[in-house]
C-alpha cells in the first residue's frame, strides 16, 4: 500500500507551523530591543538547523550500517529510515545559508552602541578578536573562514552524494532485484561508515565546538554522535507507530517494533555514557581552562543543563528496561517525545552558553522556531514517504524481515 498524507495529517502540521510562526514572530518583537537580540536568532537558527540535520544523518548513518553488516530484520522499515535521511538535502541548505550569513557578518557579532562587539556565534571569524586572542591565534589555521568552508562542502557534497545514492539503488531495487544492488549497497555502506567515523566529529568540532574556541575535549565528537543517533531512532519509532496506527506498514510487527526500542535504549545509554565520562574526566583534572565549559553551564543554566541530563538518561532507563515497554506504542511514543525534547535541550546547552554567556533563555522565539522547524521537517519526511511504496521490493532479505521474530 502506498501511502499518501491525509487530510488531518496536513491540517495538524499547518497549525504547528503556524502557531510556531506567530510565537517566534511576537518573541522577537518583544525581544527586538536587546542588544542580545541578533545573536539570539542566529543561534536558534543554529540550535535547530543542526538538530534536526543531525536527526536526518543519524538515519543516514543508521541506513549505512544495516547495509554494511547486511542486517535482515529492518527491511520492512527500510522506507522510514530513508524517509528520515531525506532532510539531510533541505538541512544541508539551512546551514549553508546560516554559515554564509555567519561569514559575512565576521562569527554574527552584533555592535552595541559604544562600538563594542557584544555578541557573537563564531568568535574566532571575528579578526578583532583573533587579534587579540592567543588561544584562538593558536588554533589557526583549523579555525579560519577559508578551512571552515572547504571542509564544510566536503562534508555536505559527501553525505549529499550518498544519500541520493542509496536512495536511487533502493529505488531500483524494486525494479530489477537479484544482489548486484544489494552487494553494491554493502560496499558502499562500509565507505560511508569508515567517512563518517571521521566527518561526524570534525565537522562537529568547527560548527558546535568552536562556539566555545579556547575549550578542548577528545571525545567531544562522539558526544554529539551519541546524540544524534539516539534522537533519529526515536523519529524512526514515532513514524513506525504512526503509519502502523494508520493502516500502513501491515508487514512490520511487534519485533520490528521491539527492535527499534532497543536501539532508543542502547543509545540512550551511549549518550549518557559519554556525557559522564566527558564531565567527569574535567571534574577530576580540575583544570580551570577546561573546567570553565561545565562552570559556565551549571551556575548559569543549571536546570536546563541537568534537567535535560536528567531526561535523557532517567526516562529510557526506567521506562524501557522491560520487554514489554519496548513493544508497547503508547509507552514508546511518551518516552520518544521526552527523548527529543531532552535531546532538543542538549543542542540548545552546546551552543547558547558559548554564544550567549548568561543571557541565555528559552521563551516565545525558541518554542516558536523548534515548532516551525518540526511541522515543516515532519511534513517534508511524510512527503517522501509518498514518492515510493513504504514495503521494498525485491530485496534479498526481505523474506526475512517479514517473519522476523525475536
Amino acid at each position: 500500500m502506498e501511502y499518501q498524507i491525509s487530510s488531518k495529517a496536513k491540517r495538524t502540521i499547518i497549525a504547528t507551523v503556524v502557531l510556531g510562526l506567530i510565537l517566534f514572530i511576537v518573541g522577537a518583537i518583544l525581544d527586538s530591543d536587546s542588544e542580545q537580540f541578533q545573536t539570539r536568532l542566529l543561534s536558534n537558527f543554529l540550535i535547530d538547523g543542526f538538530f534536526f540535520f543531525a536527526i536526518a544523518l543519524g538515519a543516514l548513518f543508521f541506513l549505512a550500517l544495516q547495509y554494511a553488516t547486511e542486517t535482515g530484520w529492518y527491511v520492512a522499515i527500510k522506507r522510514v529510515i530513508e524517509g528520515v535521511a531525506s532532510w539531510v538535502v533541505v538541512g544541508i541548505g539551512i546551514l549553508l545559508v546560516l554559515f554564509l550569513a555567519l561569514t559575512f557578518m565576521d562569527g554574527g557579532y552584533v555592535t552595541n552602541a559604544h562600538g563594542h562587539h557584544v555578541g557573537h556565534i563564531y568568535q574566532w571569524m571575528d579578526p578583532q578578536i583573533v587579534e587579540h586572542d592567543a588561544m584562538i591565534a593558536g588554533k589557526a589555521p583549523f579555525l579560519t573562514k577559508p578551512f571552515f568552508w572547504v571542509v564544510t562542502v566536503l562534508y555536505f557534497t559527501v553525505y549529499f552524494l550518498f544519500y541520493r545514492g542509496f536512495r536511487k539503488r533502493s529505488l531500483q531495487e524494486d525494479i530489477e532485484g537479484g544482489t548486484k544492488i544489494h552487494y553494491k549497497n554493502y560496499v558502499k555502506g562500509a565507505l560511508f561508515l569508515v567517512l563518517f567515523g571521521y566527518f561526524s566529529s570534525t565537522s562537529s568540532w568547527h560548527w558546535i565546538m568552536s562556539i566555545d574556541a579556547h575549550w578542548f575535549s577528545t571525545l567531544f565528537g562522539w558526544y554529539t554522535f551519541g546524540g544524534m543517533w539516539c534522537t533519529s531512532m526515536t523519529v524512526i519509532m514515532l513514524l513506525i507507530i504512526y503509519l502502523k496506527r494508520n493502516g500502513y506498514l501491515e508487514q512490520v510487527n511487534d519485533s520490528h517494533i521491539h527492535d527499534v526500542g532497543k536501539w532508543i535504549f542502547a543509545t540512550s545509554f551511549l549518550w549518557s555514557y559519554l556525557f559522564f565520562s566527558q564531565y567527569m574526566l574535567y571534574w577530576y583534572a580540575d583544570i580551570p581552562e577546561e573546567v570553565i565549559y561545565y562552570v559556565q553551564r551549571i551556575d548559569q543554566y543549571p536546570v536546563i543543563y541537568w534537567g535535560m541530563f536528567i531526561i535523557n538518561f532517567t526516562i529510557p532507563m526506567l521506562i524501557l528496561m522491560s520487554r514489554e515497554a519496548k513493544r508497547n506504542p503508547g509507552i514508546l511514543m511518551f518516552v520518544c517525545f521526552i527523548i527529543i525534547i531532552g535531546h532538543w535541550g542538549d543542542v540548545y546547552m552546546l551552543i547558547t552558553p558559548g554564544s550567549m554567556g548568561e543571557h541565555g533563555s528559552i521563551g516565545l522565539i525558541e518554542v516558536g522556531l523548534f515548532m516551525t522547524f518540526a511541522g515543516v521537517f515532519t511534513y517534508y519526511i511524510l512527503n517522501t514517504l509518498t514518492k515510493a511504496p513504504l514495503m521494498p521490493k525485491n530485496h534479498p532479505y526481505l523474506d526475512e524481515s517479514k517473519h522476523h521474530e525475536i
